[in-house]
């Protein structure tokens, strides 16, 4: 059985396609069938991966809003061992074309991923730093809901909206969606600051929250701007090491379930 699992904060800067990069990847290098959904018209995660999309070639965007199988966008990848499927800047243009459909505009993604997740044990989506409708098809095709939180002030303070997104979510379209789990990034254990957050949010989410945290690493800012997950980057860094925790506490997790 696979999981679909959407990492989502819609506040910017917390770690998010670095996660969805960096999980995709260690669950992968972990024997793991990983597709990796690139639902940021930013496109992050597929530059982060060196995927880059050609000029005409298919992406996220004509399989959602035409009539493409996801078989007919994924790309498949070498290094890393993962699949995924591309984003570009067209992307953007889809929030505002959904508006105008009638029904099914919440399902769209759901519906196409559904052809494939039996070929994969895990399926991560990049999800937009926003509450559109991107990420609520985001939230709809997905199992459960990783929520990275950054070790700052106010890092409770986008989890808020996020929280009564996913309950909307779970009331109008999916109503098995579930918390994954809560991810500390840019952890400092120098600064009392990040020691004081950490204790909030543990004491808020409880056992949601990870034993993994992701610290404050240099070479986690560097390897996207080569195209590289952290493990073919520098697998011996801090960076790497905290990832390949969390997807081992990934797999750990949904083999109990």
């Amino acid at each position: 059985m696979s999981k679909i699992i959407a990492v989502s904060n819609q506040k910017g800067g917390v770690g998010k396609t670095t996660t969805a990069i960096n999980l995709a990847v260690g669950l992968g290098y972990l024997g793991k069938k990983v597709l990796l959904v690139d639902f940021d018209p930013q496109g992050n995660a597929t530059q982060g991966v060196g995927a880059n999309t050609k000029e005409g070639a298919l992406s996220v965007y004509e399989l959602i809003m035409e009539d493409y199988h996801a078989r007919d966008v994924i790309r498949k990848l070498s290094s890393p061992p993962i699949d995924i499927i591309p984003a570009n800047i067209s992307l953007a243009g889809a929030d505002l074309q959904m508006v105008k459909f009638e029904t099914g505009k919440e399902q769209l993604l759901k519906n196409k991923l559904e052809e494939v997740r039996d070929a994969y044990d895990f399926i991560i989506i990049d999800c937009p730093p926003s509450l559109g409708l991107l990420n609520t098809n985001a939230l709809t095709a997905a199992d459960s809901v990783m929520i990275p939180v950054q070790c700052e002030y106010y890092a409770l303070e986008g989890v808020t909206q996020l929280l009564l997104t996913i309950r909307l979510v779970q009331q109008l379209f999916n109503k098995h969606l579930m918390i994954e789990g809560v991810l500390l990034t840019m952890y400092d254990a120098r600064t009392k600051l990040s020691v004081e957050v950490q204790q909030e949010v543990r004491k808020h989410f409880k056992d949601k929250v990870y034993k993994s945290y992701i610290p404050r690493n240099i070479k986690l800012s560097e390897a996207p701007s080569r195209g590289m997950s952290i493990f073919e980057y520098d697998v011996r860094c801090e960076g790497a090491k905290a990832y390949a925790g969390l997807a081992a506490e990934v797999v750990k997790a949904n083999r109990k379930k």
